[in-house]
């Protein structure tokens, strides 16, 4: 009797030891913020106006509330299983014209976004189970 309640206790012990072990989670990048990417800069040129760079380069991500004369393009990637990638395009203007053009962060080279369209970790591989015919399937009548 003794010895059955030292393997139960054993092997209850061992069933939530198992509990505590970690698979991990899954995780995403997380872009913020404007794209910003180097064919873009490229074509950013002192004297352009501000409605050309609008259309280039897309609305402001920041603009100084009290003086409009500088814009901000910031885009921030967040990498699920990396580091986090920043860029930084800082136009200024006088009057309404682009007068300089500053650059932070590693704008020569392209960032390659996740395709969305796929599936999360937990179902990949299971193929089997979302090609299964529904008409196979019957409901339990009495």
């Amino acid at each position: 009797m003794q010895k059955l309640t030292r393997i139960i206790t054993l092997s209850a012990a061992l069933l939530m030891i198992s509990g505590c072990s970690y698979f991990g989670v899954y995780k995403r990048d997380l872009p913020q913020g404007n794209l910003v990417n180097k064919a873009m800069v490229e074509q950013l040129q002192p004297g352009m106006s501000r409605q050309q760079v609008v259309d280039l380069m897309g609305s402001p991500l920041l603009e100084a509330p009290f003086d409009s004369s500088q814009w901000d393009y910031v885009y921030r990637l967040d990498k699920a299983y990396g580091g986090v990638e920043q860029r930084r395009v800082t136009l200024t203007f006088q009057g309404n014209q682009l007068a300089n053009i500053e650059r932070q962060g590693n704008i020569s080279s392209d960032i390659q976004l996740p395709d969305d369209r796929g599936v999360g970790p937990s179902v990949e591989g299971t193929s089997d189970a979302r090609e299964a015919p529904i008409d196979n399937v019957t409901p339990d009548r009495p």
